[in-house]
């Protein structure tokens, strides 16, 4: 019952935008918007303008941490952002002192647990402990893979579904999942 509309490149943005209008999104009970990850500087104003005409439908917005600049600007989406914890590969965002950093700025913000990103940086699930504890309050959804090595999402290894236990108490029933793995249609049902 829960989507999330993603457009990880610059370019993807305002495609996905322009086409929102004709998705058939009625089966889902939640819907969530992943901002680009990257994008030019100066393009960031542009995504926030956008983002303010986005407002109505009260969709969470998906961000990276490092991709935010200007604060003032995120700031005045209020809970419509929906800040992401990082993997290894990111200077900010993985652990729950840089994120409570972020939310200091956004006091509004929501937090996007991603667990694969928590386990690939701290394998002994000790900083999503953290995450969890510190920031559950703004838990708004969770992002389920694993990240392997290279930082890219995969299917979910029992290694890592043991890990996840170690943290699953800790987020409500209540919260969408959005599944990160990279599985074909007719295994979806061997991945959930």
């Amino acid at each position: 019952a829960a989507v999330e509309l993603s457009a990880l490149r610059q370019p993807e943005w305002f495609p996905l935008l322009n086409r929102l209008e004709t998705f058939d999104l009625s089966e889902f009970g939640y819907i969530s918007i992943h901002a680009p990850s990257q994008f030019e500087l100066h393009w960031e104003r542009e995504l926030l303008k956008s983002l303010e005409n986005l407002k109505a439908r009260k969709y969470p917005v998906v961000v990276h941490p490092d991709a935010i600049t200007d604060f003032a600007g995120w700031r005045q989406l209020g809970s419509m952002v929906c800040v992401e914890n990082m993997d290894k590969r990111k200077p900010i965002g993985r652990t729950a002192e840089d994120l409570q950093r972020i939310f200091d700025q956004l006091p509004e913000a929501q937090l996007c647990f991603d667990i694969g990103h928590a386990q690939q940086f701290d394998p002994s699930m000790t900083e999503a402990y953290l995450i969890l504890t510190r920031l559950g309050g703004r838990l708004r959804q969770v992002h389920l893979s694993e990240v392997n090595t290279r930082s890219k999402h995969d299917v979910i290894s029992r290694i890592s579904i043991l890990a996840f236990r170690e943290v699953a108490h800790l987020i409500p029933e209540e919260i969408p999942i959005i599944l990160e793995t990279p599985t074909p249609e007719n295994g979806l049902a061997k991945e959930i």
